[in-house]
């Protein structure tokens, strides 16, 4: 179980957590150039005696662990991720799973595009390549991994057959699945998305009640997966099916 704080870099990150979670920021760092921007974040950390300060670039590199700071830093206390073990957990609407997402800045990626797209919840299996939280994942989700309700299932298929009838649950695919529109619109969506190099494992997809593709012009096999789960995630959120439980 990871024990590490997080550390939340960028202006929309920091913004995120103090929006959603602001008692598990510990404390908080920022350059003379975000001086304006920091200014009510200080506040609350003041408020709740809590330390903040402005450092060198040199300072908040170290802090950060990376030069991509982008000129503001929050230390906050784990997230924990629980385990999906009721239906009543989930909010409702398009739900992403990920089965076997490795990379995490395509887990941040894939969050992002989610809560953009209004998306509530992310679900992430316990296949061993799965990303979790890190560092890489909360930045490059800008924000995003902060607006979702987060869930894992240590064993992927059965949760996926105990979603059914109240979800569709659906795997993408690079061939053979239908195109989304093609998808029925009687319920919400559970949108399966796999692993980077091999996809969705074959266990899986024999879970799921549908198959997804995207078509395209077959000038390339596939997209990257965060890509396709935004075009997917878009595709899906605005149909009647997306829309909630």
């Amino acid at each position: 179980m990871k024990s590490e704080p997080d550390r939340l870099c960028g202006l929309a990150a920091v913004s995120a957590a103090f929006r959603h979670r602001p008692q598990a920021v510990l404390r908080l760092f920022y350059l003379e150039s975000r001086r304006a921007e920091a200014g009510g974040f200080c506040q609350q950390m003041a408020r709740a005696r809590k330390p903040y300060r402005e450092v060198p670039a040199a300072e908040l590199a170290k802090i950060a662990g990376t030069t991509h700071h982008g000129g503001i830093v929050a230390v906050a206390a784990p997230r924990a991720v629980p385990e999906l073990t009721a239906l009543a957990q989930l909010p409702g609407g398009l739900l992403p799973v990920l089965d076997g997402i490795g990379n995490p800045h395509n887990l941040g990626a894939i969050a992002r595009s989610a809560a953009f797209f209004g998306c509530r919840a992310l679900l992430l299996s316990g296949d061993p390549r799965q990303a979790g939280l890190s560092d890489s994942a909360w930045r490059t989700s800008e924000g995003g991994l902060e607006a979702l309700a987060l869930f894992r299932a240590p064993e992927l298929v059965p949760v996926l057959k105990g979603l059914s009838p109240r979800y569709l649950t659906v795997a993408a695919v690079a061939r053979g699945g239908v195109a989304p529109e093609a998808l029925p619109r009687d319920r919400p969506i559970a949108l399966v998305l796999g692993n980077e190099e091999q996809g969705v494992r074959p266990e899986t997809e024999a879970a799921c009640a549908a198959r997804v593709t995207l078509p395209g012009s077959g000038a390339v096999e596939s997209l990257n997966v965060s890509v396709a789960a935004a075009v997917l995630v878009h595709a899906l959120v605005v149909s009647p099916c997306a829309t909630g439980l």
